[in-house]
């Protein structure tokens, strides 16, 4: 058969057919053209013939005309007698104007002007120039392969217009050039191997949004294609139905069925997405998972999806990617400041910059929002259209207590932290050790009874609060339920309190102070201290009443006016860290015949020292010991240099 195919790509607009087939009826409807039909049917793909369509009645050329307008892509049919037919030149001299690109409307032949005749001879003329696909040389004249590819094509055109809404794409090139790398989709040979890929990151990053710019690029790539939105929240929402929901959903995108899909359970619907998936080459994204048993419901193992497919997984845990046995991991970035700016801009003012009297505030709200483009775009579309003076109220008020929109996506990553203690890790890391060492702030978590190593990992692999501390301080408020304080004025005036503002804190764990006195006595002070951190400790000496701290971990005093550091070392027996660089009036350091497990001692610049004592001899576990700049130091005892562990600097 010589039948020739062409194919017209749709305009945008609102259509009633997906497909317009232009054939000669008896030339070919039985056969090429009755089975590309039905595999139009079968894609799920709205084509229009004739026979199925229409009466033959009176109306018959009004009711063509309007189902050629109506459909979004036209597949002319050439065949031996298709010019025999005046209905077949009508509708090339017809609407397909666009296509064919110069052309008026024909009438019927037979009684017809001779210029009309002409004007068909010039649409058969210019179609024929048109790219089109020749059975007879196409797969080797294989009808069902040449099938298959008009419909890759048509599927191919029809989703480029079917497109993921996403507002405003920031900063997307370079991460989708990244990601393309991940998915491998181009490259020679990937249409033979199963991919899946992970996107990770902390909520409101921007995974969601890197996704569906992947799925608007490639989706034309693949015979079937499947976007599961939200589903930690559809299963939220609907428990028990939820995960049965997203199987035929899926089931349904991927196969385009004239009857919608149904199954009655998720250990159906995890069979059918196999036996009729395994041969689909598919492009498949599952967006914010959350746990182990969706994806093994979706997509368990490669095998459920044919040759080529791409399984793309977003999740704010990572270690659920390790769980599944992704091909790739990408963990999403923040936006850099000028990608932040843009952002917020069109959203505050509809335009990809901020208005030049609104510039410092608008890189307030940057510095605020830390490259969140969900704050970002919350921010800026509740400050859009408000006044300079609404600016800055809002922005000190945002400074005090996140935006609530902001605050409930953020929560989710850590309500959804495996237990108590990871979250009292959590809340503790963001309190207390920003910006610290990792090995040293486990130690110190370690010691407040958390399994810290694990613990923190959680929290990297979830790609993760504070109340006013000069009120509860000033008017001596605090209660039993504080178990961490952090103060730190160093670039304000210094602070001053009394120490038995702490008395009724018991259950004080974490201490960190910068540049705060505290007067009065100790002796109530709470002594469950697991870490003390005091910059600028204002005092010659710890005090004598400084009550026992046998859970005492880390001692930080750096930048102290200490001479002496205890009279008597009655508090610090399981101390491992302790720190007391840059105290410049230090001369003597304390003596070590208490501290057995100390393990790293840091005195840098403490530069009228010239003593250590010689009790650092006999400390079994010490590890690390830094005197860098103690420029009075002549020599250590003799008893030290028989350490073999011990690294210096």
């Amino acid at each position: 058969m010589g039948d020739r195919t062409s194919i017209e790509a749709p305009s945008s607009r609102t259509w009633k057919y997906q497909v317009f087939l232009s054939v000669r009826g008896e030339d070919t409807r039985k056969g090429f053209t009755g089975h590309l039909h039905a595999a139009l049917s079968d894609a799920g793909i709205r084509a229009f013939l004739d026979d199925n369509e229409l009466e033959r009645t009176e109306f018959i050329k009004k009711q063509l005309e309007q189902a050629i307008d109506g459909s979004m892509i036209s597949i002319i049919v050439f065949s031996k007698r298709y010019a025999d037919s005046s209905w077949c030149l009508d509708e090339l001299t017809g609407s397909f104007a666009q296509a064919f690109e110069k052309h008026e409307a024909g009438i019927c032949e037979g009684k017809h002007e001779k210029e009309k005749v002409q004007r068909w001879r010039n649409a058969l003329t210019q179609a024929a120039d048109l790219c089109g696909e020749d059975l007879k040389n196409a797969d080797n004249g294989h009808e069902a392969k040449f099938v298959k590819k008009i419909i890759g094509e048509v599927n191919k055109q029809l989703y480029s217009k079917y497109q993921l809404d996403i507002e405003h794409l920031v900063g997307i090139t370079s991460r989708m050039k990244v990601l393309s790398n991940h998915l491998d989709i181009e490259k020679s040979g990937s249409e033979d191997v199963v991919r899946m890929i992970g996107i990770w990151g902390m909520g409101g990053i921007g995974k969601t949004t890197l996704a569906k710019a992947i799925y608007n690029k490639f989706e034309g790539s693949f015979e079937g294609r499947s976007f599961l939105a939200n589903v930690r929240g559809v299963i939220a929402n609907q428990p028990i139905t939820g995960l049965v929901g997203l199987q035929e959903k899926l089931l349904n995108d991927i196969l385009k069925s004239k009857d919608p899909m149904k199954v009655d359970s998720v250990d159906v619907g995890s069979i059918v997405i196999q036996e009729r998936l395994h041969c689909k080459r598919a492009l498949v994204i599952i967006d914010d998972a959350d746990d182990l048993q969706q994806l093994e419901a979706i997509a368990r193992a490669r095998d459920w999806f044919g040759p080529g497919s791409r399984i793309i997984i977003t999740t704010r845990n990572k270690h659920l990617l390790d769980q599944v046995g992704v091909d790739s991991t990408y963990m999403a970035q923040e936006m850099d400041k000028e990608e932040a700016l843009e952002l917020f801009s069109w959203h505050a003012f509809k335009r990809g910059y901020p208005d030049q009297e609104y510039l410092d505030l608008s890189k307030r709200v940057i510095r605020y929002c830390q490259g969140l483009p969900l704050a970002l775009r919350v921010v800026g579309s509740f400050l859009i259209k408000r006044t300079a003076l609404e600016w800055e109220s809002q922005l000190e008020r945002l400074e005090r207590s996140p935006h609530e929109a902001v605050t409930k996506i953020l929560r989710i990553s850590f309500d959804g932290l495996p237990d108590r203690t990871d979250r009292n890790t959590f809340l503790d890391i963001s309190c207390f050790f920003i910006g610290m060492e990792k090995d040293y702030v486990t130690q110190i978590l370690d010691g407040c009874g958390f399994s810290a190593t694990i613990g923190i990992r959680v929290l990297i692999e979830r790609g993760l609060v504070t109340v006013n501390v000069t009120d509860v301080l000033s008017d001596e408020s605090g209660t039993d339920e504080i178990e961490g304080v952090a103060l730190d004025m160093q670039w304000s005036d210094k602070a001053r309190f009394r120490a038995e503002a702490f008395t009724n804190m018991k259950k004080l764990r974490l201490l960190r102070l910068s540049d705060v006195e505290l007067t009065g006595e100790y002796k109530d002070f709470p002594k469950k201290l697991i870490w003390l951190c005091w910059h600028y400790f204002p005092l010659e000496s710890i005090p004598d009443d400084f009550p026992v701290q046998p859970k005492l971990v880390a001692l930080d005093l750096q930048y102290s006016k200490l001479k002496i550091v205890w009279k008597d070392c009655k508090l610090h027996q399981n101390l491992k860290i302790l720190n007391l660089s840059y105290s410049y009036e230090l001369r003597k350091s304390p003596d070590f015949s208490k501290l057995p497990h100390l393990e790293e001692l840091i005195l840098r610049h403490c530069v009228s020292l010239y003593e250590v004592h010689s009790s650092i001899g006999d400390l079994g576990r010490l590890s690390l010991v830094n005197l860098e700049y103690c420029e009075m130091l002549r020599d250590l005892p003799l008893n030290f240099y028989n350490s073999k562990s011990i690294e210096t600097c």
